[in-house]
């Protein structure tokens, strides 16, 4: 076995000092005093000028304090009674890879916090408000993002450090005064800080109290295949952006373009969408003399907003037909086969096709054969629709009704005396075969008599004490009999808050129903007349 032993012989000298030397720590031999009787090279380099270990530190055992710039921390080893050593540590680079630690630490939290907040939104305003807030609190001594030129303007946002936003639009060609700025905007590679002059800065740009501009960076947004805009960071202190900054001003600007741009694309597909769905939900029942409509309608989905059931009313108007009588008030209540948005589509076609029909043809009958040759598609049997289409003309205080059926459940009434009749009216579906049958079915509303239309999710609704039983038709007619003397508006309420609470929250198929009602006679006691009032309400 082998190992290090001491010799009895002591070396020379020079080579101990040679030793000492060698260490790459400074290394001090002092007496009892303090005073240094030794000091190797390290020490030499390190505490050049220094005779006493009094000078570093009062601690008798470890110190650790700058010196001369530079940090330092000591340990005493005592030698024998009159002398000790002390060795010294520069901890300079330990130090540079603490502080270049925590850095990192500092811009990756950071950058994890923008992520979250800017991924948090998909509203345009308050991501850009975002970056400005994060950009001046983090980046610089005040941000400003520059949307992209419209209409040869420009807008921005921009807030100073703790301090409030501020918008703004300035002109297109001053925009281009900015160092950097239009380079930017077009989506071109990030211009170095060293390369801008901060005094080509409109003074609009920033706010009046902010100072001289020490330093100025510009930087991209990229966006989707588009820039969303630009960032415009500003320092008082004279100086440019390190390298690292611009990289982590980069890294923000990705991250917020990625979102400003999801954002103004959100927007774009909100729009649409609200625009689609404006002419496929159910419209708003015109005010027809001498009868209340009112109608509701629940899709199946309630997020989409839009199904395959729909209603509308036309009023009577002059007829294109040369010749022909003036197309007469009729109103509708169809359900198309399926769900969601393809069903909402074909609702609305059905119901454009029907308003252009009914200009040349008055009579249900036939309307309900056109309709069904202009829908009848060979490549797809599946799109068809039921419906009840009923023609009104007005006759004194009443209306003569004539109703014809596409396959559809038959239309209730209920008369002022508190009866429940059914229209039986009859008809095959409406877009299947180039052949259809239509038994039309002709009645009479009077003063106070309610007709209702309604589609099959009313009495299919499941609900009940075990969830799973349908509404059904005979207890529709029942609910449909206690609304004696209601306004249209009261008895649809009505009905679909007895449905509402039948299914409990359960799904339910799409719901629509359409009340047309004769307003009861109103006495006129100074008179002896009696006169008909219209209490339209559409919701």
């Amino acid at each position: 076995m082998t190992g290090i032993r001491n010799v009895s012989t002591p070396p020379p000298t020079h080579l101990l000092h040679a030793v000492l030397d060698a260490a790459a720590d400074a290394v001090l031999l002092c007496d009892d005093q303090g005073a240094i009787l030794l000091a190797n090279a390290a020490a030499r380099r390190l505490m050049p000028g220094l005779t006493s270990i009094g000078e570093l530190t009062d601690d008798p055992d470890s110190f650790e304090r700058e010196w001369h710039g530079r940090p330092l921390r000591g340990r005493r080893q005592p030698v024998d009674e009159g002398h000790h050593v002390w060795t010294v540590h520069d901890c300079t680079d330990e130090h540079a890879r603490a502080a270049s630690l925590a850095a990192e630490r500092e811009r990756t939290a950071f950058l994890a916090e923008a992520s979250r907040r800017l991924s948090a939104s998909l509203h345009r305003g308050r991501c850009v408000r975002t970056t400005v807030e994060l950009a001046a609190a983090h980046l610089a001594d005040a941000a400003v993002v520059v949307l992209p030129p419209s209409r040869h303007r420009v807008e921005w946002v921009r807030a100073l450090t703790g301090s409030r936003f501020e918008t703004g639009v300035m002109r297109e060609r001053d925009a281009d005064g900015v160092p950097g700025l239009s380079e930017a905007l077009a989506g071109f590679p990030p211009v170095p800080s060293r390369w801008l002059d901060p005094a080509q800065v409109p003074g609009s740009l920033l706010p009046a109290d902010f100072g001289e501009i020490g330093a100025l960076l510009v930087t991209p947004l990229p966006g989707n295949g588009v820039p969303a805009g630009a960032l415009i960071l500003a320092r008082r202190a004279p100086g440019l952006f390190s390298e690292m900054e611009e990289l982590q001003a980069r890294i923000f600007a990705a991250r917020a373009g990625a979102a400003i741009s999801a954002a103004v694309l959100y927007q774009e597909q909100v729009e649409t969408t609200g625009i689609l769905q404006a002419d496929l939900l159910p419209p708003e029942l015109p005010r027809i003399e001498g009868l209340e409509l009112a109608g509701a309608y629940r899709p199946a989905k309630d997020a989409a907003r839009i199904g395959g059931d729909f209603y509308d009313a036309f009023p009577r108007t002059p007829s294109l037909a040369p010749g022909a009588d003036p197309a007469e008030t009729m109103v509708v209540l169809g359900d198309v086969c399926g769900k969601g948005p393809k069903a909402a589509v074909l609702a609305g076609k059905v119901r454009q096709t029907l308003r252009a029909l009914r200009l040349l043809e008055g009579r249900p009958d036939p309307l309900l054969r056109v309709l069904n040759q202009a829908l009848i598609d060979p490549r797809d049997r599946s799109r068809f629709v039921t419906l009840a289409l009923a023609s009104m003309v007005r006759d004194g205080d009443g209306w003569r009704v004539t109703v014809a059926s596409g396959g559809h459940p038959p239309p209730l009434i209920l008369r002022a005396s508190g009866g429940v009749e059914p229209v039986l009216a009859r008809g095959t579906l409406i877009g299947v075969s180039s052949t259809i049958t239509v038994e039309t079915a002709d009645v009479t509303l009077g003063p106070g008599d309610l007709m209702l239309l309604y589609s099959d999710g009313l009495f299919e609704a499941r609900g009940g004490a075990g969830g799973r039983e349908a509404y059904g038709e005979d207890r529709l007619a029942d609910s449909l009999g206690t609304c004696r003397n209601m306004p249209a508006t009261a008895v649809v309420e009505r009905l679909e808050q007895l449905v509402s609470d039948w299914i409990n929250g359960a799904g339910h198929d799409d719901i629509a129903m359409l009340a047309v009602r004769v307003p009861p006679r109103v006495p006129d006691y100074g008179n002896g007349h009696h006169h008909a009032v219209n209490l339209r309400r559409a919701r």
